[in-house]
């Protein structure tokens, strides 16, 4: 019965016209990216995955130019117990950004991401808990990522 319910619901969704996010080809022919960093490498990594385009040594061979202007990663206290220890904290990683070509066209204006997540801690687990912490915050690199690919390739190019 389990098998008969679960073909007719991939039937059911095939026939509607759903179909899964594929990877969308970004509008630029060559793309540079000027800052070495570990966020900047996973980014060319997609992009060199993409195929649709290059990453370029220098800005002048390049159609468009990714720009960097700043990355954070910050720890907040989010609540106490009633001893006055911490009891959760609230993790928040912000990249901001522009694309731009050489003659001052922007294709993706300034633009900040901001991702969010809440962490619980606790004293009696703490190499534990800066473990999640670390595991958090390179899942948030990775969604990261995923939301910079996906702006870029809603950039609009004109002319």
């Amino acid at each position: 019965m389990r098998t008969l319910i679960a073909v007719l619901l991939a039937l059911f969704l095939a026939a509607c016209g759903f179909q899964l996010r594929g990877a969308q080809p970004l509008p630029f022919s060559s793309l540079y990216i000027a800052e070495n960093w570990e966020l900047g490498a996973m980014l060319r990594r997609n992009i060199r995955a993409l195929g649709s385009t290059k990453i370029a040594e220098t800005p002048q061979e390049a159609q468009a130019v990714f720009t960097l202007i700043g990355e954070a990663r910050e720890k907040n206290i989010l609540s106490l117990s009633g001893t006055g220890r911490v009891r959760e904290f609230q993790l928040r990683y912000r990249l901001a950004y522009r694309v731009h070509d050489l003659k001052g066209r922007e294709f993706v204006p300034p633009t900040e991401i901001v991702l969010v997540r809440d962490i619980s801690f606790s004293d009696e687990r703490v190499l534990a808990k800066e473990q999640e912490e670390a595991l958090l915050y390179r899942d948030m690199q990775n969604d990261m990522v995923q939301q910079v690919m996906r702006r870029l390739a809603a950039a609009k190019i004109e002319g």
